[in-house]
Order: structure tokens, then sequence, then C-alpha cells
């Protein structure tokens, strides 16, 4: 489809008005050779993007783009969504779970401050072992600047995968934050949920 586009583009930008045009249908060996140069340049970038794209589902681990404003996870945990859900909406277990002080109101439109105070946000939508939004921001960005976060809770018998979103951040953070949701929430999670149930 898009070949066609390019090249029929390129025949009413490229047409030279100072010649009488050839009947129509008729192409001088020139305008076929440039035309289908182009269709395959076409060609060859839209498969360089889809193979950029592939490499970046294919390679989670790889190094986020500089430019990204989005991060995105989906991981298996050894616990329900239940005892996910009450993990990152009570204070008491989320400071046992990271062994940082929380302050979290496990209400929606409810503030929460995390790891001593250096994440804080708000609850924006909470359904009860499957879903919960927040507005998240680290201290350091400026003031008013906020994120959003989806965490999606989805059951697999005994065990939950998590499909965690986080969009809107500040260009240039997503090396920062991608290290941060690994660090401090999803391995952190992994461990916990590894332990005995206490």
């Amino acid at each position: 489809m898009q070949r066609c586009v390019t090249l029929h583009v390129w025949e009413n930008t490229m047409r030279d008005e100072t010649r009488p045009s050839a009947p129509a249908g008729v192409r001088s060996r020139r305008q076929l050779i440039a035309g289908m140069a182009m269709a395959l340049g076409a060609l060859a970038a839209t498969k360089a993007v889809a193979s950029r794209q592939t490499a970046a589902k294919e390679n989670p681990g790889a190094a986020p783009d500089p430019r990204r404003t989005t991060l995105h996870y989906q991981v298996g945990f050894k616990a329900t969504p239940q005892r996910i859900y009450e993990v990152l909406l009570d204070a008491k277990l989320f400071a046992a779970c990271t062994g940082l002080p929380a302050e979290i109101d496990p209400a929606a439109g409810g503030a929460f401050s995390l790891f001593g105070g250096q994440i804080k946000g708000r609850n924006v939508e909470l359904v009860p072992n499957q879903r919960i939004v927040q507005a998240w921001r680290p201290g350091h960005w400026d003031p008013g600047v906020y994120s959003i976060v989806r965490f999606e809770l989805k059951p697999r018998g005994a065990e939950s995968t998590l499909i965690l979103d986080h969009a809107g951040f500040p260009a240039g953070d997503a090396a920062g934050l991608d290290s941060g949701w690994h660090e401090h929430y999803l391995d952190t999670l992994q461990k916990y949920f590894a332990q005995p149930a206490k």
C-alpha cells in the first residue's frame, strides 16, 4: 500500500512541466527507474521501523530510548491479585516489602508517599484486586508535574500477571525510571512473594 502511495506522490511532484508529457500511461525509463528507487526506499524504511519495533518488543532488557515517555512491563508473580493489590495499597505491607517508610491512603483520591517521601501521588482509580491507577511523581520533578501509573492484575490460578504501564513522564527519564521500577518494585515484589506468607 505504501509503495503505491509513494510512487503516486512521486509521479505528481516530479513531472517535468517544461517538456511535453508522454501520452497517458507511458513513462520514460528515467521516470520508471526513479519511481522504483523511491518505492524500494520507502519499503526499506518501513521494514527498518518494523524491525526496530520488533527488536524492542523481543529485547525488553534493552536500554530505553531517552526520548520515550512510556514504559510497559508484564511480569508473573507467585501471589494472587488480591495479595499484590493489598501490598501496593497498604502502608505497613508496602513498607515491609520495600524496607522503606510508606504512607498510603487506600481510597480513590487518597494520597500516598513512598520510599520515605521519594515518590508521591494520588490514587486516581481503584478496582479491588484488578486495577490501580495513580498520578505519580518523584520528588525531584518540577512542582505540578505528574505521570500516570497503571497496575493491571490478571489471575493465573494461584498466581498472577502484573501489567504495569507508566506514561506521561518527562523525556530523558526513561532509563532512570526503568531501573527504579525493576529495583524498587518488580524485583522487590518478586522477592517478597517468594517468601512464605506471614
